[in-house]
């Protein structure tokens, strides 16, 4: 297959959208591409006549927008994958809030166990907001597999759902039998996606998991209180829960983590709006990547970890070797040994790196004299206080002042 590595960029790129990638070969699937919202329904054939019967033509890239209002990118394959479509989705381009659904449920009569099995399946389903990304994407590998731009179309299908198909949809659902497995499923799959982004923020991963909450709806969730924002709120506390024992997972130190928790469990009192909460949803999973790339001790010695919490906790204390080997009851010798093998620096590199930075903080937030800003430090002679700060920044500190000031 001629396009193999393009086909297989695509497939990982999308995956880490969450977006599902399927081929079906002659019609025949393997009855999940839809997530398995039909089958739980009693829709079987819905499925089979969308995913399996429908005739796509060659040379043609189709998005396909179902009752579900969810999306899907159709594409017959060359001929050396005789017989095989790829069908990739489903997502969703909006927001699909609860509010939406109970508003559906109030029009068509839908009842209770319907609804919930709904709301169920919209809890898993990507939210891809911009859309040209993808299909730019898609573009590119059509114009590959089919030799150029000029060599094939676009085409969108929606599928025109009136009030007496989605009375006969309701009445064929009621019907249906229980499918306590579609639950199961949908909440493996919630929990697995949770616990990937715990892991990636335990790891300090910023790019994997902002990819990740940028492209998953976080609002879809269980409401078990009339009012929406304080349900919200409810679960962006979970949140701030799980995301805090991550970063503790990381090896970062409760000292540091306590503050940040608790200014998020602050902002999340003061949330007015589902989309306030989802921007700092966002930020909360920003900013314990953050902490745990800037504090993780994962992998250092009791010892090691003790120096560094002492160094950040108290910048102007003394922080020479020998005072912190008696802190420690260590050998000096050893001690700086054992701290440059897992830091990288020596004692004095690292605490006048830290000092500094603390140092960056006062000047940039404060009015303090630089020879306060250097006491602060640990640091009583300003003039040597100056020539570190701008060996290590590039500026001297009336410099570096000046400079975030016109920021």
């Amino acid at each position: 297959m001629f396009y193999e590595p393009e086909l297989n960029f695509i497939i990982k790129l999308l995956k880490n959208f969450h977006v599902n990638v399927n081929t079906v070969y002659n019609g025949v699937s393997n009855g999940k591409i839809d997530m398995g919202i039909r089958a739980s329904l009693g829709l079987y054939d819905d499925y089979r006549h969308l995913f399996c019967e429908t005739a796509f033509e060659h040379n043609t890239v189709y998005k396909v927008t179902d009752m579900f209002y969810c999306c899907y990118i159709f594409m017959v394959m060359p001929d050396d994958m005789k017989g095989s479509t790829l069908i990739i989705g489903p997502f969703t381009n909006i927001e699909i809030t609860r509010e939406m659904l109970l508003g559906a449920a109030e029009r068509f009569n839908i009842p209770s166990r319907i609804f919930t099995q709904v709301e169920k399946y919209y809890t898993d389903i990507p939210v891809i907001t911009n859309e040209s990304m993808l299909f730019g994407l898609i573009n590119t590998f059509a114009e590959r597999i089919w030799g150029g731009f000029d060599r094939f179309t676009v085409k969108s299908i929606k599928s025109s759902v009136d009030s007496s198909d989605i009375k006969s949809f309701i009445k064929e659902a009621d019907n249906s039998s229980d499918d306590p497995q579609f639950t199961i499923n949908l909440l493996e799959k919630r929990y697995a996606k949770e616990n990937e982004l715990l892991d990636a923020v335990s790891k300090g991963l910023i790019n994997k998991a902002e990819l990740m909450v940028n492209n998953t709806s976080l609002i879809h969730i269980e409401q078990r209180i009339p009012d929406p924002i304080r349900s919200f709120k409810n679960y962006t506390i979970i949140l701030n829960t799980l995301l805090r024992k991550a970063a503790e997972h990381g090896g970062v130190h409760p000292v540091y983590i306590d503050g940040l928790s608790s200014d998020y469990a602050k902002r999340i009192e003061t949330v007015n709006s589902i989309d306030a909460g989802i921007v700092l949803q966002r930020e909360m999973v920003r900013g314990y990547c953050l902490l745990v790339k800037e504090h993780s001790m994962r992998g250092y010695s009791q010892a090691v970890k003790e120096i560094l919490l002492h160094i950040d906790l108290d910048p102007a204390a003394d922080l020479s070797l020998k005072k912190l080997a008696e802190m420690l009851n260590m050998n000096p010798s050893y001690l700086s040994a054992l701290f440059r093998k897992e830091t990288g620096y020596t004692l004095t590199e690292f605490v006048t790196k830290k000092r500094m930075r603390f140092a960056e903080n006062l000047l940039g937030t404060t009015r303090l004299q630089v020879q306060t800003v250097a006491q602060q430090c640990g640091i009583m002679d300003v003039n040597y206080f100056t020539k570190a700060f701008k060996k290590q920044t590039g500026y001297t500190p009336t410099e570096y002042r000046a400079m975030r000031e016109k920021q």
